[in-house]
């Protein structure tokens, strides 16, 4: 789906459903609702596969506003801190700053998130009035392109790994260059093989549309053919014997049609989702 601005991820799923016809829909990778773009919607059974598709690199076109901090790091905020320097930074000094936020680091995550904080989503603790600290994680941003820059707002492409906030990168910016930051405008434009080119805009969203195999959610992993008594046995949980050493994660499948994600065992493959 290409999400339009102001509707939540959730909104989209529920849109999803009574077109479908369907109570079991999903997404992968939540979108903020000021954001636009690439949402996966997933189906039936396909929804256990969901966080295969989340660990794939993701894509966005980011406008981020330079001078003023905001509560949730983004347009849709209370305004914070405001700054009218006498000079903006230079390109330059830009570029140096998002090389410094590029490669694995520890993120802080906005405080407006989805991030628990002692069992509470951080988000609800801030709309009661608090001041939620989530705890920092781990992740990789892989590249930050600056496409535009016209003072105060930078236009940037970034590439990053599961778990990055770009209002987080947005205001890491600005507190790098010391004028406050937060994004005004935010649009995934990827995830791993999927482009937004080729979503569907959910103003023409029928229900009629034909969904993409579930296959295609684990492309990466390779298949593995089934013979008709092993495809029983996977339905019931069962590990299929393979003399042939095995790592990793396989795709089972049935003449192409993806029947379960397996995990290597020593003697084979232990199907850890079996799709109904």
């Amino acid at each position: 789906m290409d999400k339009p601005a102001g509707l939540t991820s959730h909104d989209v799923v529920a849109r999803a459903r009574r077109l479908f016809h369907l109570k079991a829909v999903g997404h992968t990778g939540t979108l903020d609702p000021f954001a636009t773009g690439l949402l996966i919607l997933v189906f039936g059974s396909a929804t256990r596969l969901a966080r295969w598709a989340e660990r794939h690199r993701k894509t966005y076109r980011a406008v981020i506003r330079l001078g003023v901090t905001t509560s949730t790091d983004d347009r849709t905020g209370e305004v914070l801190v405001e700054r009218s320097p006498a000079e903006w930074p230079a390109r330059s000094a830009i570029a140096a700053a998002l090389q410094r936020l590029t490669g694995s680091q520890r993120q802080r995550p906005p405080a407006f998130s989805a991030k628990r904080v002692g069992g509470v989503r951080s988000h609800r603790l801030a709309r009661r009035g608090g001041t939620p600290a989530p705890a920092p994680v781990e992740v990789s941003v892989y590249r930050l392109t600056v496409l535009e820059y016209q003072p105060p707002l930078v236009t940037l492409e970034a590439e990053v790994g599961p778990g990055t906030y770009i209002r987080a990168l947005g205001r890491d910016l600005g507190e790098l260059l010391g004028t406050g930051a937060h994004v005004t405008e935010l649009r995934r434009e990827r995830i791993g093989p999927w482009r937004v080119e080729s979503a569907h805009p959910l103003a023409e969203l029928t229900g009629g549309e034909t969904l993409l195999p579930a296959r295609e959610l684990v492309g990466e992993l390779p298949g593995i053919e089934l013979a008709p008594d092993e495809v029983t046995l996977v339905g019931h949980g069962r590990d299929v014997i393979r003399p042939e050493p095995t790592a990793g994660e396989a795709a089972l499948l049935e003449g192409g049609r993806l029947v379960a994600v397996a995990q290597a065992v020593p003697a084979g493959w232990h199907p850890a989702v079996v799709l109904r």
